[in-house]
């Protein structure tokens, strides 16, 4: 077996099935698309499953239908029943992000023909020896009623050269592959490879390790027989086509083939395990502790890099919070195991798109974007990690137990996700009240519920009353704002009266875009409507009262001038996101939206702030489609590869049907799915103006913006307020000017301030010299308590505390912000105590720091300190003298 780059072993096996008559196709992004099962793709079958589920024939390429395909599929497992997160880094075949190999058969050859090439590329093209692989089975479930898969049986014992004692049975645990709890599913073989060396393997066969989680005795590739369905009431039936799913773990077969004893040693991670080596100046495989810390740091580079990549940055919920865990997970190793304290994991970017340059380009066509996302999570997660450390310290001191609102405390004020608690508490062999931390997460959630308007009860338990028995329900809001409808049901629940109707041109709040409001009436009554939601039976109108006779027709109408000013700001947005694209790069994409009759709001992914000379050309051309008054063009029911094939632009993550509505403004220029109202030619929408540009998330923007009516009163607003301030400033002919000169003066007036105070602490810092106490051993101590003091005069009067005295001396200085809840300390110690007691200034103020609710350090001759407990100040100095004697023992 000659010893093979990882970059030949995938291009090999990529070969080898295509002389199988089997497509190349690319990976799927680890972001799904189109499929909110998901939030990653978790195994190489995501992308097909339309084609399992007999949704579509096979593999589409340029109009050819596809029975076979080979790939490698980057997949992401850190949650739910595919969870390897705490493995990761501590054992050396487990990861976030790794690579699957594999070949599929759509309906075309089956159990044979998977399990002969599999032997054929294992033992005849890779070498492996026979007598060190073993196959395993599927031995059947009575409470399924399958019987053992003695076809697979046979298949390895006719197609391949395997000793007959290496095929071995197991239960649908290990060897029954389900895609969920309903659908496609059935028995599967996986091959086994003992890496032992021949004198262990003499003293215990490697069939007793098999399935027993030995790193030396892995699986390798599992070889799926989709045949079965399985039915909502468990029961199984015979799929009318039978598929082969197939799914090799590339990172383990590398360092099988490549002789290693770990995934780590392999060349898919040696490049970044030197340059982490390289920052940390450090050198992998020399200390355990040391090489967990680069191992995990390597992986988690590897799933937050794609992950970036491929649409999911860091943030607050679903996907995007998996990705600031692993992030922040590695963090903190690199803080705590390597001595990592500046930002550091955004380097590893480069190192790793280069890598797979080649193989999965998507990486570094976006380079810059994914490292200035992960410097931009890092600096953030940086600013508190330090101090969420010492409460951690804190928080474990004399107990065997993190409580529930501890661990919640962690996470909402600094930031530590759960795992992140709990690993830290593993490592200190303590325990964390998880189920006291949901339950406050959960509290949270609730109050951030209840700050919401509506809430449609999805549940099926509210208390609809049926008006008019009919399935029907139609939406006219696209080509009317007033039709004639019939109240299919009612209901009045928590103080929200709620109707259906069975036609409507009211649009339902989506898409970032809000509802429409107006009446519903049948001459004699007018019910107001005040929002519309989207439910399972058509759109649910919250009015303000409900009906007293629901019977008979009533008349919709969409409150029309709203709907104008909504029109206008969503067809903007269309606008503005083109125009982003056009100056800030094709990187951009939709990250959310708001859309209401006075303002726009439109988050996009971007890594850095948007410069005013950028605001406003994007702003020109913006309105430069204005006043070009381009013609709306809407295409509904458009097939969803025909849109994809003109180019229109998509959201990722977004669930698109077969079917999908098309809005264009100039084919060349805007072209994106959209279910919202707009304007039928741009010149409606006025003039655009920018409010603001801010920081949504990391690596994510936010721009503000008004049209229509509502930029006009707010023109108007700026031109009052630019009135009044002249007249403030005696009718200035000059604003810019004159305002220059007040802050100048006010700068100056500051400066005074400041000078008075420093001149009020010295004074002070010499009334603490003249009255400096001797201590037992004879050093002599100044000390007290600074009025009006922060951290940067403190410092000073330290340094000027240094030069005033002789040797021998002490310096500690305290002062309160009691207004801000802080305390503030500062040592200074003279050199002849350093040299010759060897007392440092950073170990003093480090206790002194923890006694005041926090920490610090810093230099031998001078240190400081910050905690949250300003009224420990005055016990932390009676306690001084003795600290300092403890220090000088």
């Amino acid at each position: 077996m000659s010893h093979k780059s990882s970059a030949e072993i995938r291009q090999e096996f990529f070969d080898f099935f295509k002389k199988k008559e089997h497509l190349h196709v690319p990976s799927a992004p680890v972001v799904p698309q189109n499929d909110p099962t998901l939030l990653f793709t978790n195994a190489g079958m995501n992308q097909f499953k339309p084609i399992f589920m007999g949704e579509q024939p096979g593999y589409k390429e340029d109009g050819e239908i596809w029975q076979r395909a080979v790939d490698t599929q980057r997949c992401i497992r850190v949650s739910g029943k595919h969870n390897d997160l705490e493995e990761v880094g501590h054992d050396t075949y487990h990861h976030t992000l790794f690579e699957m190999l594999g070949n599929w058969s759509f309906g075309d050859y089956f159990k044979r023909e998977a399990i002969r090439w599999a032997w054929e590329l294992l033992v005849d093209e890779w070498g492996l020896e026979p007598d060190r692989l073993y196959a395993t089975v599927f031995k059947g479930d009575e409470s399924d009623g399958t019987p053992v898969d003695q076809e697979s049986i046979e298949l390895w014992k006719e197609e391949t050269s395997i000793n007959p004692d290496h095929i071995l049975k197991f239960d649908k645990t290990d060897n029954f592959w389900e895609m969920g709890s309903t659908g496609p599913c059935g028995p599967c073989s996986e091959v086994h490879v003992d890496i032992r060396p021949d004198e262990e393997r003499q003293k215990l066969d490697g069939a007793e390790l098999v399935n027993m989680d030995d790193p030396r005795v892995m699986e390798i590739w599992n070889l799926v027989f989709i045949q079965f369905n399985r039915q909502a009431d468990g029961s199984l039936e015979k799929l009318p086509a039978q598929h082969v799913d197939t799914g090799m773990g590339f990172e383990r077969i590398c360092a099988v083939l490549q002789d290693k004893k770990s995934n780590y040693d392999t060349d898919l991670f040696e490049p970044l395990l030197s340059k982490i080596g390289e920052l940390a100046d450090v050198t992998y495989g020399q200390d355990e502790e040391t090489d967990i810390a680069m191992r995990v740091i390597a992986d988690h580079i590897r799933a937050v890099s794609f992950s970036i990549a491929d649409g999911a940055s860091p943030g607050n919920d679903g996907r995007g919070y998996v990705v600031r865990r692993i992030l922040r997970r590695a963090i903190r190793y690199g803080w705590d195991k390597l001595d990592l304290k500046e930002p550091f994991f955004h380097k590893l970017v480069p190192t790793l798109a280069k890598q797979f340059e080649e193989v999965f380009p998507v990486l570094i066509q976006q380079e810059d974007y994914v490292e200035n996302v992960v410097r931009s999570e890092e600096k953030s997660f940086l600013n508190t990690l330090g101090q969420g450390i010492e409460l951690f310290n804190e928080m474990i001191e004399g107990k065997d137990e993190i409580s529930g609102e501890d661990a919640f405390k962690l996470h909402d004020t600094y930031g530590f996700p759960i795992d992140l608690t709990q690993l830290m508490a593993r490592e200190r062999g303590v325990d964390v009240d998880e189920e006291g931390f949901n339950k406050r997460m959960q509290e949270q959630k609730e109050r951030a519920r209840a700050a919401g308007q509506f809430d449609v009860d999805q549940s099926g338990n509210a208390d609809w009353i049926t008006v008019t028995e009919t399935d029907e329900f139609q939406f006219f809001g696209y080509d009317s704002i007033s039709v004639q409808s019939r109240i299919k049901a009612l209901r009045k629940d928590e103080e929200k009266n709620a109707i259906i109707l069975d036609k409507t041109p009211f649009y339902a709040k989506s898409g970032g875009q809000v509802a429409d409001t107006g009446i519903i009436s049948n001459g004699d009554e007018h019910l107001r409507v005040l929002d519309v939601q989207k439910s399972a039976d058509g759109y649910i109108h919250f009015v303000d009262q409900l009906p007293e006779d629901p019977s008979g027709e009533w008349e919709a109408m969409v409150d029309g001038e709203r709907r104008k000013e909504i029109r206008k700001h969503h067809s903007a947005t269309h606008l503005a996101h083109a125009a982003l694209k056009e100056v800030l790069g094709d990187h951009v994409q939709q990250k959310g939206s708001l859309v209401d009759e006075n303002h726009l709001r439109f988050d996009f992914s971007h890594f850095e702030q948007i410069t005013p000379k950028q605001l406003n050309r994007i702003e020109e051309i913006v309105n430069d489609r204005i006043q070009q008054n381009i013609t709306k063009k809407e295409d509904r029911n458009v097939p969803i590869d025909e849109a994809k094939e003109r180019g229109a632009t998509m959201l990722f993550g977004e669930k698109y049907g077969d079917r999908v509505r098309v809005i264009t403004f100039d084919s060349d220029y805007s072209m994106e799915l959209c279910g919202g109202t707009h304007v039928d030619a741009t010149g409606e929408i006025g003039y655009f103006r920018f409010l603001g540009e801010s920081s949504a998330a990391a690596g994510i923007r936010r721009i503000e913006a008004k049209v229509g009516k509502s930029v006009d009163q707010y023109l108007r607003s700026e031109q009052e307020l630019v009135q009044d301030i002249q007249s403030e400033l005696g009718q200035s002919q000059d604003l810019v000017r004159d305002i220059h000169q007040l802050i100048e003066e006010r700068k100056e007036l500051e400066k005074e301030v400041e000078r008075l105070q420093h001149q009020q602490s010295a004074s002070k810092l010499n009334e603490l010299l003249n009255n400096a106490s001797e201590l037992d051993s004879g050093i002599k101590l100044v000390s007290g308590v600074v009025p009006n003091a922060d951290m940067d005069l403190l410092k000073q009067l330290g340094y000027e505390s240094r030069e005033k005295s002789k040797d021998g001396t002490i310096t500690v200085l305290g002062a309160k912000d009691m207004d801000e809840g802080k305390v503030y300390v500062m040592a200074a110690i003279t050199d002849d105590l350093i040299q010759e007691k060897g007392i440092q200034a950073g170990a003093l103020v480090g206790e002194l720091g923890q006694m005041l609710g926090g920490g610090g350090g810093g230099q031998p001759n001078l240190a400081t300190a910050g905690g949250r407990k300003p009224e420990k100040l005055n016990e932390m100095f009676d306690q001084l003298p003795s600290i300092i004697t403890k220090h000088l023992e």
